[in-house]
């Protein structure tokens, strides 16, 4: 699933494409995105993103949340070439056009009145307050792992960066949330934004299905340390490093110097 790398990758070549241009076409391919209102001639004024989301904000106070889920991914087509198969839906400009692509389907697109929009989310990238993430920790118990990919605290993190995050941080993903002290979290924050801001400008990391808006692959996965790495030597001492399932998802991680 994209991460906030990925989605940040694609916000920052989108914005030079696409802002203050105005929308020629929108087509639905797939039935399954439901029923979208016309917006054809709308402007783009802005095009952020909110954790594992990308908003295209468009003029008459509405915005278009896009949220990629498992396998989906935008392409830019500056001429009409022939439909990629499981494109899903096309945005057409006079200059190009953006396709959705997405083989399992779980993408959404939903166009929201902005007067609903939520501004409370935090993002790892930018802030990380540790005095109240330390508290609320506090009182949770819950793999540290599971805390940081709840979107309803942090928002961007997903199974790969959290992996990576935490081996960097020296915790194990296990430990209950309360156990973990606050210096501690003030670690976890340094490397989160050194791993996300790496990744940023490696354009996130392909190590499945993600391409960038150029379908070009992502390099961070060059720089992994222990995600897919199960049975290879840990960077730091050397021992195998181990996968096991936490909530459902595949974790990798050091025994020996992840305490």
């Amino acid at each position: 699933m994209p991460e906030l790398p990925e989605i940040e990758t694609l916000c920052r070549q989108l914005q030079p494409i696409i802002l203050n241009e105005k929308i020629h076409g929108f087509e639905v391919l797939d039935s399954r995105l439901g029923n979208i209102d016309t917006m054809v001639g709308r402007k783009i004024t802005s095009v952020v993103r909110k954790g594992k989301s990308l908003e295209i904000e468009l003029d008459k106070s509405d915005r278009l949340i896009l949220h990629l889920r498992m396998t989906g991914r935008f392409q830019w087509q500056s001429s009409h070439q022939a439909l990629p198969s499981h494109t899903r839906f096309i945005m057409a400009f006079t200059h190009g056009r953006i396709l959705c692509i997405d083989p399992r389907r779980f993408a959404t697109v939903n166009l929201r009145d902005n007067v609903c929009r939520n501004n409370s989310v935090i993002d790892p990238s930018q802030e990380y307050p540790v005095s109240e993430l330390w508290k609320i920790a506090g009182v949770k118990r819950l793999p540290v792992k599971s805390f940081l990919i709840d979107q309803r605290f942090l928002a961007g993190i997903g199974n790969i960066y959290a992996c990576e995050i935490l081996y960097e941080a020296s915790i194990n993903p296990w430990r209950q949330t309360f156990s973990v002290s606050k210096q501690e979290w003030t670690r976890i924050a340094t490397v989160t934004q050194d791993i996300l801001h790496r990744a940023i400008a490696c354009r996130g990391t392909s190590v499945s299905d993600w391409r960038d808006l150029f379908g070009n692959k992502g390099e961070y996965q060059n720089e992994l340390k222990v995600y897919r790495r199960e049975g290879y030597p840990c960077p730091r001492c050397h021992d195998a490093i181990h996968r096991m399932r936490l909530s459902g998802r595949g974790t990798y991680f050091c025994p020996s110097c992840q305490i």
